[in-house]
């Protein structure tokens, strides 16, 4: 359990790893509340917060709002909105259980769209910055018991986890929809364009905030709003001039900057937004009542932990850059070796196949496309990209992390040939792609079926002889027939075939190296 801060914006260490795609925390919010209170204090997560109040009573502030909470409610804050908790004068503190997560990492579709009414699955309603449950003793029970079934999910990552994951927040949105008794509109008088209208900024401030040149001038310009009106909305709305907001935002991810990391003062003052150093100290006194330096050793991490830290960082870097320099001279049994110290190390998955093997084949693939290595060079890189791959993708499955695009890739029917073929499958299992390999001597049916069945984004053919060159055009004209030509891309290359040709038959593509294939399929796969 931790104390709120004293500075509510500042984004509370959680339990799980900074990188958790869905962060958690129990707090303790000990501040008694002051009516006063400026909602530049109050702070504004880039996700949507599910709030529970645990034990205790109090005041939860939204914008200029007071809020009445106690045990059992809940509250749904969208991102970018400003609130804290707070106790009253005569309670004791207020624990409140919270779950962040980014809509967009989890669903698709309308349930994304903000302006959308069953954005998160019908919460808010009418353009309301947080919704309000107040649940009973058996429902209350159900909604932990989401909760904590999705912690277990985060912490065991078992395989599907994800799924699971998504599954449990579906059904916790819709449960908290079905019992919203209420709505927190962002100034409840004002007319709903007025509220919309302020939601925008509050959103523009939370993302661009460390923009210096980021001003209710330009803001407002970018809406089509004069200065002075959209300065008065957001002051009747918020109860705070937009500059003091801005201010606000700004130093309190000062603050987190301070607190988490070693960074100079120089450097936190360009990342947030802020005028220059002699403002900074000035701002930032008046703010917290202390200098950076005292409010770094107050709340920051030890000398020691940053070094750690720092230390660890720096081993992780030396590791990875070992296994793309090992990896590009075919050190296999190494390149192995380093991937395990990798994930000893507590590297996260996903780094350790981007700025280690990927990056080592992409370097091999740059190097090959312009001569500067041949395919003996290529295969001994790709056979150290497997051994390390062997190591990781077990690591990989569970944290659920999905190839870049997937491929079934062939010599078409007549033709045994398969060395160029082997050759273009590594450079696109090296730049992340899952690739379905059928062989040699394969018929038009098959690569259309597979593309089917496996859900492929791209059929690769291939042929060395002359004489086999018509079944790609085969191919082609198949996938039509399916149905399928528009969601699937057709590659062709090999020896006898040509720019030309690819055309003449309708393919989609035609590339005269592996290195060159690999890039066009991975350009299909984003599209």
């Amino acid at each position: 359990m931790k104390e709120q801060s004293v500075l509510p914006y500042y984004l509370k260490k959680s339990d799980l790893p900074p990188d958790a795609p869905i962060r958690y925390e129990e707090c303790v919010c000990r501040e008694g509340y002051d009516p006063e209170l400026s909602v530049s204090r109050t702070y504004a997560h880039e996700m949507l917060e599910i709030g529970i109040v645990t034990t205790g009573s109090g005041i939860h502030r939204v914008l200029n709002q007071s809020i009445p909470c106690e045990s059992g409610d809940v509250y749904v804050v969208p991102a970018g909105i400003p609130h804290g908790y707070f106790r009253t004068a005569s309670s004791e503190a207020l624990t409140v259980r919270k779950l962040y997560f980014d809509v967009r990492d989890w669903f698709s579709g309308d349930v994304v769209d903000r302006d959308h009414i069953r954005y998160a699955y019908g919460v808010f309603r009418d353009n309301e910055v947080t919704s309000y449950a107040m649940l009973n003793a058996q429902t209350a029970r159900e909604v932990h018991g989401l909760c904590d079934a999705i912690l277990r999910e985060l912490s065991e990552k078992q395989p599907e986890w994800k799924d699971a994951v998504r599954a449990d927040l579906r059904l916790l949105l819709i449960t908290l929809g079905r019992y919203v008794s209420g709505a927190i509109k962002n100034g409840s008088d004002a007319p709903k364009k007025e509220r919309g209208m302020v939601s925008s900024v509050l959103q523009a401030v939370s993302e661009r905030f460390s923009d210096p040149a980021f001003t209710l001038e330009s803001l407002a310009e970018e809406m089509y709003v004069s200065k002075s009106h959209l300065s008065r909305v957001f002051k009747r709305i918020t109860g705070n001039s937009f500059s003091e907001y801005l201010k606000g935002i700004r130093l309190s991810h000062a603050c987190m900057l301070l607190t988490e990391g070693d960074l100079t003062v120089e450097e936190i003052v360009g990342r947030c937004g802020l005028r220059d150093v002699p403002s900074f100290y000035h701002s930032f006194h008046r703010y917290t009542e202390l200098t950076p330096s005292r409010f770094r050793s107050v709340y920051g991490r030890s000398q020691e932990e940053n070094t750690v830290i720092h230390e660890r960082k720096e081993k992780i870097m030396i590791i990875l850059s070992e296994i793309s320099a090992n990896l590009q001279r075919g050190k296999a049994k190494i390149v192995k070796e380093m991937v395990q110290a990798a994930i000893d190390e507590g590297c996260d998955v996903e780094k350790i196949l981007n700025e280690g093997l990927l990056d080592g084949m992409n370097v091999i693939g740059e190097k090959f496309k312009n001569n500067e290595v041949y395919v003996p060079e290529v295969l001994v890189a790709a056979r150290a990209m497997n051994m390390g791959m062997q190591v990781l993708k077990p690591h990989l499955m569970a944290n659920g992390v999905a190839a870049t695009g997937r491929i079934c890739i062939g010599t078409v029917q007549g033709d045994l040939h398969d060395i160029g073929k082997n050759l273009v499958k590594m450079m696109m299992e090296g730049k992340g792609l899952e690739v379905i390999d059928l062989g040699t001597d394969v018929a038009p049916e098959t690569f259309v079926q597979t593309a089917i069945e496996q859900d492929c984004q791209v059929i690769c053919c291939s042929a060395l002889l002359t004489t086999t060159m018509g079944v790609m055009e085969d191919v082609v004209k198949l996938a039509e027939e399916k149905g399928i030509r528009g969601k699937v891309k057709i590659m062709v290359g090999g020896a006898p075939v040509s720019e030309e040709f690819a055309k003449k038959i309708g393919a989609d593509c035609y590339t005269s190296d592996a290195a060159s294939a690999a890039d066009a399929a991975v350009g299909f796969c984003k599209a």
